[in-house]
């Protein structure tokens, strides 16, 4: 058994890269800044940012072009991977990147608002279910009366009798 998950929440540190490879399939990179606040030793107030580079495709990038620019903070669930490539001067390299595979927006509404091109139009809200106009009415059954049974009186017995010992107890405590 295994597991490759990744989760994280941060902000988006430049405005995603989309791409059309073969076939029309759409991609999109860019770069997610999730950071961790700290007191030191000193009480001071420390900061580390850890940089990750995110991919996604087809959907997902459509959702990342519209509406994620920099600055965006997000919600990403995803899996590791690395790949390796060569570059110009023959030296192999290697790219440890997070596959999204899905994402929520976060953050304030007017920010993503913000991320949303111009004549962009949200899809209007669906109307919630509502129950048809006829209602099933079930036939009229004669009522019902289950018989009343008298609760039966609990068998109580009767109490230890105390003995006055002035006021002294033998409780521990």
């Amino acid at each position: 058994m295994s597991l490759n998950k990744v989760m994280l929440i941060g902000n988006v540190g430049k405005d995603p890269d989309v791409r059309y490879l073969e076939g029309n399939a759409k991609v999109a990179s860019f770069t997610l800044a999730t950071t961790e606040r700290y007191k030191d030793r000193n009480g001071e107030l420390r900061e580390n940012t850890e940089w990750h580079n995110l991919v996604a495709w087809r959907s997902n990038a459509d959702v990342i072009e519209r509406f994620v620019h920099k600055g965006t903070q997000i919600y990403v669930e995803g899996r590791l991977r690395t790949r390796n490539y060569v570059d110009q001067t023959g030296v192999k390299k290697y790219v440890t990147e997070i596959q999204v595979d899905n994402l929520q927006l976060l953050g304030k509404k007017s920010d993503n608002d913000a991320a949303a091109p111009q004549g962009y139009a949200p899809a209007a809200p669906q109307q919630s279910y509502q129950a048809p106009a006829q209602t099933y009415q079930a036939p009229a059954q004669q009522s019902y009366t289950p018989p009343v049974q008298q609760p039966s009186a609990p068998a109580y017995s009767e109490p230890a009798s105390f003995e006055d010992n002035g006021g002294v107890d033998d409780l521990p405590f």
